[in-house]
C-alpha cells in the first residue's frame, strides 16, 4: 500500500498563488506557554472540523472515536475524500479561508505551509505540553532550520531490507542480518541472481532497485555519504562526487552488475510478491499488502545496510498534522487538544494496529515489536529508524524540485545518460527551483 501520494506541481504553484496571499499569523498560541493545561482553555463546547485525507483507509477510525468519547465537549465535523481530491479541494479551502482546523498532509508540503503562513507554528505548545523524551526524533520531523514546528507526525514509514527466506535457502546463502552492508547485500544478490530454466534469461533477481526515490535513489546516495540538498535545505548537491557515487552505485545495480530487473520491466509486475526477486527495500506500511495479497510468504526484514561510507540511513516518510493558522483560536486549542491525544499511548496503540505506519511514542514501538503478525524482526523497522532515520532531503520547494530531477534519474537508471552529465543536469535543474523559491 502507498499512502503517500504526491501534490502535483501544478497544485503547488496554484497554491502558492493562494496562499501567498494569506495575512501573517502570529506564531503564539492563544495561550501562554506556562499555562498548566489546554483544556482549561477550550470552551465548554466547541466545534472542531478535522480534515482526513485517505479517509479511514489512513486514519483509524478508532482514534477519531476514542478521542470523541475522551472529550465530548468537542463537537467534530470530519471532512473525509480519497487522497487526491483531498489535496487538490484544500488549496481551494485555503485560498478561501476554509479549510478545517486541522488536517495532515506531506512533511514537504507542511513546510511549504509553513513558510507561506497557513500552519501554525507548534513548537510553544509542544514545549509547553509534551515530553519530547517520550518519543522518538521523528517526532520533531518538521522542524525548520530557525526552529518552527509546523507538524506533528501522523505516523512514519521507514524503510528496511526485506528477504524471501525461500530464495535464500534454495541457494544456500545466509540470511541477511542487521550488520550488513550495502556491499553484503549486492555481493548476496549476485548470487541469489539465477536462470533457473537454462534459457539464457533471468528468472530470478537478487534485488529489486526501486526509480522512486524513498526506496530507490535517496537511499544509494546516502550510503555513499552523498545527498540531494544541504544541509540549510537551499542548496543542491546532486554533483557531489559522493552523490555521484551513489548514483552510479544504484545504476549499476541493473545496468553492470545486472542483479535487479529493469525499471520498464517493473512497470506490470510486483516482482517481490511474485517471489521473482530475493530483496529490496520496503516501506514499513508496504507489509500490509504483502500480508493480505501473499499471507504464506516467507519472508521478513532487517534494517537498512551499512552504507559503503560506514554509516546507516534509514529513509523515513513523514505525514504530518498540522492546525491552521487562521482557525479560531478556541478550536487551536481543541486541535491540539487532538493531538495531544493522538500521540498518547491509547490513540498510539489504535496507530501501530493499523499498520499504516510506525507510531511515534516509544511505549507503543515497544508494544508494536512484541506483535506477533509478519515480519517477525519488527526492531528491523522500530529500532532502524531510532538509530539512523531522515527524512528525505525535504524543503518547502520539495515537490518541485524532485519533479525537475525525475526524468533526468529516470535516464541515469535506464542508461541513456551517465551518471557524471545527468548529475550535473540535475543540479542546474534543482538550483534553479531552489532559487525561485527564496
Amino acid at each position: 500500500m502507498k499512502m503517500f501520494k504526491l501534490v502535483s506541481a501544478s497544485v503547488l504553484i496554484a497554491f502558492s498563488a493562494a496562499a501567498c496571499s494569506s495575512e501573517t499569523t502570529t506564531d503564539t498560541p492563544a495561550v501562554s506557554p506556562s499555562s498548566p493545561s489546554v483544556t482549561s482553555n477550550i470552551p465548554k463546547e466547541v466545534n472542531l472540523k478535522i480534515g482526513l485525507p485517505g479517509s479511514y483507509d489512513i486514519t483509524s477510525k478508532k482514534i477519531i472515536d476514542g478521542f470523541q468519547a475522551k472529550y465530548p465537549n468537542i463537537k467534530l465535523q470530519i471532512e473525509e475524500a480519497p487522497w487526491a481530491d483531498f489535496t487538490t479541494k484544500i488549496v481551494t479551502n485555503i485560498a478561501g479561508n476554509n479549510a478545517p482546523d486541522i488536517w495532515f498532509q506531506e512533511n514537504a508540503v507542511i513546510l511549504g505551509y509553513g513558510t507561506r503562513g497557513v500552519a501554525e507554528n507548534l513548537e510553544p505548545y509542544i514545549k509547553r505540553d509534551l515530553k519530547t523524551e517520550d518519543y522518538i526524533e521523528s517526532l520533531l520531523s518538521a522542524k525548520t532550520p530557525d526552529g518552527k514546528i509546523y507538524g506533528i507526525p501522523h505516523g512514519v514509514n521507514p524503510n528496511a531490507l526485506v528477504y524471501n527466506k525461500k530464495i535464500f535457502q534454495q541457494n544456500n546463502v545466509p540470511f541477511p542480518t542487521d550488520n550488513w552492508t550495502f556491499q553484503d547485500m549486492i555481493d548476496a544478490a549476485k548470487k541469489l541472481t539465477k536462470d533457473t530454466d537454462g534459457d539464457g534469461k533471468t528468472d530470478i533477481y537478487g534485488f529489486q532497485t526501486a526509480s522512486s526515490i524513498a526506496q530507490g535513489w535517496i537511499p544509494w546516495i546516502k550510503s555513499t555519504g552523498g545527498s540531494a540538498l544541504d544541509a540549510g535545505m537551499t542548496k543542491a548537491t546532486f554533483s557531489d562526487p559522493k552523490t555521484v557515487e551513489g548514483l552510479t552505485r544504484w545504476a549499476d545495480t541493473i545496468l553492470k552488475d545486472k542483479i535487479s530487473p529493469t525499471r520498464e520491466m517493473q512497470t506490470n509486475q510486483n516482482y517481490f510478491q511474485s517471489e521473482k526477486t530475493a530483496m529490496t527495500f520496503l516501506q514499513y506500511s508496504g507489509q500490509v499488502n504483502l500480508n493480505k495479497n501473499k499471507p504464506d510468504l516467507d519472508w521478513d526484514v532487517v534494517k537498512v545496510p551499512i552504507g559503503f561510507d560506514g554509516k546507516r540511513f534509514v529513509p523515513t516518510v513523514v505525514n504530518q498534522w498540522l492546525i491552521y493558522s487562521k482557525a479560531k483560536p478556541e478550536a487551536k486549542e481543541a486541535a491540539w487538544t487532538f493531538l495531544k491525544y493522538y500521540l498518547s499511548d491509547e490513540a498510539q496503540t489504535f496507530l501501530s494496529e493499523s499498520g499504516a505506519s510506525l507510531p511515534v511514542k516509544k511505549t507503543a514501538l515497544v508494544a508494536l515489536e512484541k506483535s506477533s503478525s509478519k515480519p517477525a524482526n519488527k526492531q528491523a523497522f522500530t529500532k532502524g529508524v531510532e538509530e539512523a532515520g531522515g527524512t528525505l532531503d525535504e524543503n518547502p520547494s520539495w515537490n518541485q524540485w524532485r519533479a525537475a530531477a525525475t526524468p533526468i534519474l529516470n535516464d541515469i537508471l535506464d542508461g541513456k545518460k551517465a551518471p557524471t552529465d545527468g548529475a550535473k543536469e540535475i543540479q542546474q535543474k534543482v538550483q534553479s527551483v531552489l532559487d525561485e523559491n527564496k
